[in-house]
C-alpha cells in the first residue's frame, strides 16, 4: 500500500514559513531532518517539508523555478466548525490573508480559504 509521506513547499524563508504552520496549528518540528535548505513538520498523519529555493537546482528543477499562480493547495483539517472560525483570525494575525471567509461547501465541509505569508493557498476545513 502506498502512503503520502510528505508534501514539500518551496519557500523563500523556510524558517519563517515552517514556523507559521508550526505555530498556528501546533505541528511538531522534525529536528532530525533539519538542514540549511530544509525544515520539516510532523502534522500527525503526514509531514510538510519546506525546501529553500536552492533545492530547485539540487533536484534539477531549475527550469521550473519560475512559478506563477497557485500550484498546490494545502488542506488542514480541524475538529469542528468552531475550530475553523477560531483559526482564521489567528492565521490572519500571523500573516495570512483571507481569500474566502468560512462557508459550507456543496459537499458539506465547512472551510475557509487563505494565503500564507508567501502567498501559497491553504484551507482550514471541517468535514461535517
Amino acid at each position: 500500500m502506498s502512503t503520502l509521506s510528505y508534501v514539500n513547499v518551496f519557500a523563500r524563508d523556510i524558517e519563517g514559513l515552517s514556523g507559521f504552520y508550526r505555530d498556528l496549528f501546533g505541528f511538531r518540528d522534525i529536528p532530525e531532518i533539519r538542514s540549511p535548505i530544509f525544515r520539516g513538520l510532523d502534522t500527525g498523519r503526514s509531514c510538510i517539508g519546506f525546501n529553500a529555493l536552492d533545492a530547485y537546482e539540487m533536484l534539477k528543477l531549475d527550469a521550473y523555478s519560475d512559478t506563477r499562480g497557485c500550484k498546490f493547495l494545502l488542506n488542514i483539517d480541524v475538529d469542528s466548525k468552531e475550530e475553523v472560525d477560531r483559526f482564521v483570525p489567528k492565521a490572519i494575525a500571523a500573516g495570512a490573508r483571507l481569500v474566502k471567509e468560512p462557508y459550507t461547501t456543496y459537499y458539506n465541509w465547512y472551510q475557509a480559504v487563505l494565503l500564507d505569508p508567501e502567498d501559497n493557498v491553504f484551507r482550514i476545513n471541517h468535514m461535517m
